[in-house]
């Protein structure tokens, strides 16, 4: 299985929120894929929006213990992101789309963990498929 595996909000979400449709879903890929896992702050951002005050702590429990690492850097990206932005503004792409996007063209060994069905839509290096996994 690939060494990398990278989170977005919709998997984190229905991972901490027993009433988010995935998670079930959720819970098996955490159990298949252990963490840590790695993300970006957009997708944080996103993920603490989505859980509100009831999921905040949970949360912030996965970075406490490092289960959830932030390793991605925009300012060392900015220039890539915002390219991938522009080139999916019909879809359109969310910054914390394009940060896991841009993560998974710095990564020789990945997958992304998501419930959004766009990242079957995007592509990484122009052409080549986003590694992900996604409820069926």
């Amino acid at each position: 299985m690939a060494r990398d595996v990278l989170v977005d909000a919709g998997f984190v979400v229905a991972l901490l929120s027993s009433r988010d449709a995935h998670h079930q879903w959720a819970i098996s890929k955490a159990t298949d894929l252990p963490p840590p896992w790695s993300t970006c702050e957009a997708v944080l951002s996103e993920g603490f929006h989505l859980l509100e005050e009831r999921g905040a702590p949970s949360l912030s429990a996965l970075l406490s213990r490092h289960a959830l690492l932030v390793p991605f850097q925009i300012a060392a990206n900015l220039e890539p992101v915002l390219k991938l932005i522009a080139k999916y503004s019909d879809v359109p792409m969310s910054l914390a789309d394009a940060c896991l996007v841009r993560m998974t063209e710095t990564l020789a060994d990945c997958v992304v963990l998501t419930t959004d069905t766009d990242f079957r839509i995007y592509r990484r290096h122009s052409r080549r498929i986003v590694p992900c996994i996604t409820p069926e």
